[in-house]
């Protein structure tokens, strides 16, 4: 009966959330749940972890969460309170800490200590990267299928988002590099 009730507000919820907003959300504390069951065991053990976590309602909680607090919270601010956390990456040369605040990302090397900072601002819906305490705007967007790069000659140049202009912005910017350390 408690199941019944459950069910029905989550159905309603879904329905209402898709008929009143505009935006869907990235489902983050939903998405965590699955990509950890994911990474648990073997494909065993993670089916039966997958098939309690529905038969508790685990799942069900997690979305209802993410539909009624969090993806509200992400679309109003900007920001997804979930999406914050600190990870470690295993890169070809070393290992690197990447914290993310919710605005951007802290980079540390595991290796020599150096930290990059990346943020966001919304505003100019830009880019930027700091080290050693200089900051420069990496990236802008122009619109949703153009972005402003900064290139090798610290120029700005205008790159389609698609697999042919990265390709061409990256023959450019490879070419100015050959130039420069002629």
């Amino acid at each position: 009966m408690k199941k019944t009730y459950l069910s029905a507000a989550l159905i309603l919820t879904v329905a209402a959330s898709m008929s009143f907003s505009s935006c869907i959300g990235s489902f983050s504390l939903t998405n965590k749940l699955l990509s950890w069951n994911q990474n648990v065991s073997n494909k065993f053990v993670n089916e039966l972890i997958f098939f309690g976590f529905w038969v508790l309602p685990v799942y069900e909680v997690t979305a209802l969460a993410d539909i009624l607090v969090l993806n509200s919270i992400e679309f109003w601010s900007g920001n997804n309170p979930v999406a914050k956390g600190t990870k470690v990456i295993e890169g070809q040369d070393g290992r690197y800490l990447v914290e993310c605040d919710g605005k951007g990302y802290t980079i540390t090397s595991e290796n020599d200590g150096s930290v990059v900072r990346l943020d966001f601002d919304a505003a100019d819906k830009s880019w930027s990267v700091e080290a050693d305490g200089k900051s420069v705007k990496l990236m802008s967007f122009v619109d949703d299928t153009h972005v402003k790069m900064l290139d090798a000659n610290g120029e700005y140049r205008t790159v389609e988002l698609s697999e042919a202009g990265v390709m061409a912005y990256q023959e450019i910017v490879s070419g100015q590099m050959f130039m420069a350390a002629r």
